[in-house]
Formats: structure tokens, C-alpha cells, sequence
């Protein structure tokens, strides 16, 4: 090494947080963790692109579930625990039926959600494709729709519980249209997703038709 170079040394990872379930629920403070076998997994705060299409799936759906009042929908920070002793999990987005309500309390969903949807961020890859995968199969989330956003990987998985309890990928129609299998109606076309400014009110009015949209906003007078 010469007398002009400077050594580099690269920090040691954090140790993971280990902590029981019910002191976890007193530490966290703002979604950014989630606890899987008594150790806290940190995410990264979200980016812009990630919330532009976490928000307009909250309102595409909300407002789908709210116009047909079908159940509820929830957005992160809101913890989903499928099994008792399970690992809780932060879904980007989740809906749950009016007949499984009672699953729903102040502080988590103690049950599976019957649709879930994760946007994959450039840390949560191997989350949402493997751990969450095979956990939401076997915990019984009856649909899982995985959004990825990032340049060069574009895409939308959606995979739907099969009679055997197995998750079956659910190819796009003709034009990018993806359909839910436990909303019935519910598509979505894969091209608004990646647009610069998503327009949720357009897409609304395509799903479910501009005269009930018209008509639900109607109703809130």
C-alpha cells in the first residue's frame, strides 16, 4: 500500500434482532419488519416506484371491493399472521372476504387473507418469490398476485390455489389482462402498472364500467 492510498474496511451486517412475538409487537413502530421464528427481518423503505403501484392496486381494488361490498382491503403497515406461532408478515396489499372478517382484529389478521399482493423491491426478491410463496400456499392465501417493478424485470406473477393446495400460475389474457379468480370481475391490464402516472379513475371505469363508477360515487352523497 503507498502513502496515498487509504485502507477501506467494510462494516460488519447487523446481527439479527432476536425478540418473542409478543415484544416485537411493542417494538414495531412503522411497518418497516416483520417477524418469522423469533428473529426480526428489517426491510428497506419503500421507493417512489413502489408506491405508485402500491397505491393504485389500493384503489383499483379498495374501490372494486367497496362499490360490490365484498370484504375489505388493507394496505401496509398491517400485520398478517396465518398460522398461531407463525410468522408475521407485512403483505404490500391484502383483501379479505366478508364471510372471514372475524379473522380481523385491532392489532393483525390472525388468518390467511384470501387475496394477497407483494411489489418486489431489489431486497425482497427471494422473499416474495420462495419464503412468502410457499408460506401464503401453505397457510391457504387463496390468491397471490407478485407485482415487479424493476427496470429490465417488469412483470406480474399471479397464482391461484388449486384443489390440491397447490399454487397454479394463472396466465394473462390477450393484451396484458390478468384475472382474479376469488374476485370474480376483478382484471387488471398489466401496461397500467408501468405507466409514469397510472390513471386509477380511467381503469376503474374499465373494470366495473363508467355508469357504476358514476353510480358508487353517487351513493356517497
Amino acid at each position: 500500500m503507498t502513502a496515498t492510498q487509504t485502507p477501506t474496511t467494510t462494516a460488519p451486517a447487523s446481527p439479527p434482532l432476536q425478540m418473542s412475538y409478543e415484544a416485537w409487537l411493542e417494538w414495531e413502530h412503522d411497518g418497516l419488519s416483520e417477524w418469522v421464528d423469533g428473529e426480526v427481518i428489517v426491510n428497506s423503505a419503500p421507493i417512489n416506484e413502489h408506491q405508485q403501484i402500491n397505491g393504485f392496486f389500493n384503489g383499483l381494488l379498495g374501490l372494486f371491493v367497496q362499490v360490490f361490498q365484498l370484504g375489505i382491503v388493507r394496505v401496509a403497515p398491517f400485520t398478517m399472521r396465518i398460522v398461531p406461532g407463525g410468522p408475521a408478515r407485512e403483505p404490500d396489499l391484502f383483501f379479505l372476504a366478508q364471510e372471514h372478517r372475524e379473522r380481523l382484529t385491532q392489532r393483525a389478521l390472525e388468518g390467511p387473507a384470501d387475496l394477497v399482493i407483494e411489489v418486489i423491491s431489489a431486497e425482497s426478491v427471494a422473499r416474495d418469490r420462495a419464503d412468502k410463496f410457499y408460506e401464503y400456499q401453505a397457510g391457504g392465501v387463496r390468491e397471490y398476485w407478485i407485482i415487479d417493478p424493476r427496470a429490465g424485470n417488469q412483470r406480474v406473477d399471479l397464482h391461484v390455489l388449486d384443489a390440491q393446495g397447490r399454487y397454479q400460475p394463472v396466465p394473462p389474457e390477450s393484451g396484458g389482462i390478468y384475472r382474479s379468480a376469488v374476485l370474480p370481475g376483478f382484471w387488471l391490464k398489466e401496461e397500467w402498472l408501468w405507466a409514469e402516472e397510472p390513471n386509477l379513475l380511467a381503469a376503474l371505469g374499465a373494470v366495473i364500467g363508467p355508469e357504476r363508477v358514476l353510480a358508487a360515487l353517487q351513493s356517497q352523497k
